[in-house]
């Protein structure tokens, strides 16, 4: 029996999903919008007044706001944007982290029908510069940790940009503060379809730098089954809160969390901490959290504490997992010992959701990815693109009008056709398929690294280590992990008369830190004599990717 047979036509109705056609199909309409999926939905009398959102400052200081409030803020922070001459279709960067600032400001470009662009705040001054010289953004919603190392040098390093905006403004910026308070009188909101652009988010991929993928307001629609599928069915309990420790400026944080919570009408809990097991579990037990999505690296570190329930007063019932393969053992410890339903999804930002589990569904198999998603045609294919049987190893691919597919990429035709194969779109991640229809995680055929939740490309690692005055040549591999999945390992020539130090390791490691990003910093770097070439003469990746993983005995 299909396990979406225990589903009613009234629950497959609220989940997107129809069987008119036969086959069940995900289905929106043309006027799907972030904004009426989201705060739109809770501003009726009764539920306006709900919290939408609590943060924990710094310094232990607890704010909340209501639907009603975040609407408010919202539609002036639209009117003062407005007022600078951006609408529609116009990019606007935001560079907040997960402030309420952030949550607010993307309901504020839903009603101006412009697009967020999406920035991580561990992006270093290369990847953020990368980001927005690509796409051009005049705008940027940003803090002063984030921002004071990088004002001195905006002006040359960000020249598209025209307005800065932040709560604590320098001479030549906005007050970010004063434009939470615009009047909003006379404003009209602009909201726009279902297939118009309304994200753009930077994702590494095995080559370049990180490219921007396109999303359109569907795409929420579109993950409407899957969200409530590995929430287990339960996201609107009457006691929700949700909170995740993964970044809003990408797909974990504010599509597989922020909206999702808003979707349901609940609460979202947030901080600017950095995740820590002991934090974690006291920011847990104070805000009475339900509902969180976790990278599996995260859950390890959860699980040092062997009894955590002995310990701390959890209210929390439902962890969704995603990004890397969640080990069996990780499952069982937060079923037996944390005593929630762990359910484990699968997906890329360019098409997400294809696979996962619902315990409430149908029952998990540990070390499995789960069974495909409903409304996702998901396939398993050799090199030729022929489908393989069960037990046999081929690339996940779907269909290449997959409803959760993204819009394109940005200032990149030719990537998409990179993304082809045949008929389907492809993922270059290798699964088997059992017999029950559960997917087995097997590996990458390309050369991109996932690393605690993170999608790291070795070749702008690579470009990072050789503007280093001491590299001659190098090669960056994801080593595999039992803790992380995957590290970084940077392979490198020296230049002639240079010395193969650990200061020298760590100055390289330093350099890229500082650079791109922490989480993109090299955790093992050899030195090298020579590289073995490929006929084409350029590194053999692979080769150096293979002896690591013949090591672990992967």
């Amino acid at each position: 029996m299909d396990y979406t047979d225990k589903l009613s036509e009234e629950e497959l109705r609220r989940l997107n999903l129809d069987r008119s056609s036969g086959d069940l199909r995900i289905t929106w309409p043309q006027s799907a919008n972030i904004y009426h999926m989201t705060l739109g939905r809770h501003l009726g009398p009764g539920s306006r007044g709900r919290t939408a959102v609590v943060f924990e400052t710094p310094d232990g200081v607890i704010e909340t706001m209501s639907f009603a409030e975040v609407e408010q803020a919202a539609s002036s922070l639209a009117a003062y944007l407005a007022g600078l001459g951006y609408g529609a279709g116009d990019l606007i960067a935001l560079h907040t982290g997960q402030h309420p600032d952030t949550a607010v400001a993307h309901m504020a470009i839903c009603k101006l029908g412009a697009v967020a662009v999406t920035l991580s705040q561990l992006y270093g001054p290369d990847t953020l510069s990368h980001a927005l010289n690509d796409c051009r953004a005049p705008v940027i919603l940003t803090d002063e940790a984030a921002w004071s190392s990088l004002r001195g040098d905006a002006p040359a390093t960000f020249p598209h940009l025209k307005h800065v905006l932040l709560r604590t403004p320098q001479a030549g910026e906005l007050d970010l503060a004063k434009a939470f308070r615009t009047s909003s009188d006379g404003f009209t909101a602009t909201y726009r379809g279902a297939d118009d652009p309304a994200l753009l988010m930077y994702t590494s991929g095995s080559t370049g730098k990180p490219k921007g993928i396109l999303h359109g307001h569907r795409v929420l629609a579109s993950y409407t089954p899957s969200i409530n599928l590995f929430f287990d069915l339960s996201m609107e309990d009457d006691d929700a809160v949700y909170w995740s420790p993964s970044d809003w400026a990408w797909v974990g944080g504010l599509l597989d969390m922020l909206f999702p919570a808003w979707m349901a009408g609940r609460t979202i809990a947030t901080s600017l901490d950095r995740f820590k097991a002991d934090w974690a579990y006291r920011f847990m037990e104070k805000h009475k959290v339900t509902h969180t999505f976790l990278a599996p690296t995260a859950i390890k570190r959860l699980a040092q504490t062997q009894n955590p329930r002995e310990d701390y007063d959890l209210s929390l019932r439902v962890i969704c997992t995603g990004g890397e393969a969640l080990a069996a053992e990780t499952l069982e410890w937060a079923e037996q010992r944390l005593g929630v339903v762990c359910n484990e999804f699968y997906g890329m930002t360019e098409v997400n959701h294809l696979i996962g589990n619902c315990a409430a569904l149908f029952p998990r198999k540990p070390g499995s990815m789960g069974r495909a998603y409903p409304g996702h045609d998901v396939r398993l294919v050799d090199g030729d693109g022929l489908e393989v049987g069960d037990g046999e190893p081929g690339e996940i691919v779907t269909t290449a009008d997959a409803p959760t597919r993204f819009l394109g990429y940005l200032n990149n035709p030719d990537k998409e056709a990179e993304m082809r194969h045949g008929e389907f779109l492809r993922t270059h991640d290798l699964a088997v398929r059992d017999a029950d229809g559960y997917y087995w995680y097997k590996g990458r055929s390309d050369d991109l690294i996932k690393s605690s939740g993170f999608r790291i490309g070795p070749a702008e690692i690579e470009d990072c280590l050789l503007a280093h005055p001491c590299v001659a040549e190098t090669a960056v591999v994801g080593k595999p992990d039992a803790d992380r999945g995957s590290i970084v390992k940077a392979f490198i020539k020296l230049r002639a008369g240079e010395a193969e130090t650990e200061a020298l390791k760590d100055a390289l490691t330093d350099h890229v830190r500082d650079r791109l990003a922490a989480y993109k910093a090299p955790r093992e770097i050899e030195f090298v004599n020579e590289f073995e070439m490929t006929s084409s003469g350029k590194i053999n990746r692979r080769i150096l990717r293979e002896a690591e993983q013949k090591k672990a005995g992967v």
